[in-house]
């Protein structure tokens, strides 16, 4: 920062009412989706935020902390892609809505995505994360039940926890295989939402 700089427009100066905090995240996300977690510092947060390298750490206690809130932004992103009307087909047409919608997250916010499921870099009691993760997992839970008849207050049997894994699973790894750019000679030129609503036409079939 530069002291010869007037007081009213050093960049720590901007910050009041906990903008700093909303700074610090804003530039950890946007250095994860310009450079992925390899290129991801607290130096370089801090330095996009126009603060000291000690200011993350202040804030956040650290890279887990600070990472955890972009993870957070991450699961509540993911939760509007999952979030599917019921005027919108029949519950397993839904849930092939849901897995275009998974996909489609982490092919925008490649970043994020790649960061949310990494439990050895984020904070793993931090109660927010726990949130947001319980709440976009619970849409995929509340179709699933839909399919099988289940009420809500009823825990999902064996094979309900079953077709919630399998199809977490397939979209999942899906998206994962699409950005290492895995893909592209199975697709055979098509847009990979075709090879996608294929496969999960294959696990979810209209009745």
């Amino acid at each position: 920062m530069n002291r010869n700089q007037p007081p009213e427009e050093r960049p720590a100066d901007r910050y009041h009412h906990g903008d700093l905090r909303t700074a610090l995240i804003r530039a950890a996300d946007e250095i994860l989706a310009e450079h992925g977690l390899e290129g991801f510092s607290l130096r370089e947060a801090a330095r996009r935020a126009g603060v000291s390298a000690a200011a993350p750490a202040h804030h956040f206690g650290g890279a887990a902390g600070l990472l955890s809130e972009v993870a957070v932004l991450g699961f509540q992103e993911l939760a509007k892609n999952l979030q599917v009307d019921a005027s919108q087909g029949t519950p397993t047409q839904r849930l092939r809505l849901q897995g275009m919608g998974y996909v489609r997250f982490a092919m925008t916010y490649p970043g994020r995505f790649q960061l949310m499921f990494r439990r050895d870099l984020l904070s793993p009691d931090h109660p927010a994360l726990q949130e947001a993760g319980r709440r976009a997992l619970l849409l995929l839970e509340e179709t699933i039940r839909a399919i099988r008849s289940l009420p809500n207050q009823q825990p999902l049997d064996p094979q309900a926890q079953a077709a919630l894994l399998a199809t977490w699973s397939t979209v999942h790894g899906f998206a994962h295989l699409a950005l290492d750019g895995k893909l592209a000679h199975l697709s055979a030129g098509a847009p990979l939402d075709d090879l996608l609503a294929q496969v999960l036409e294959s696990q979810w079939p209209d009745p």
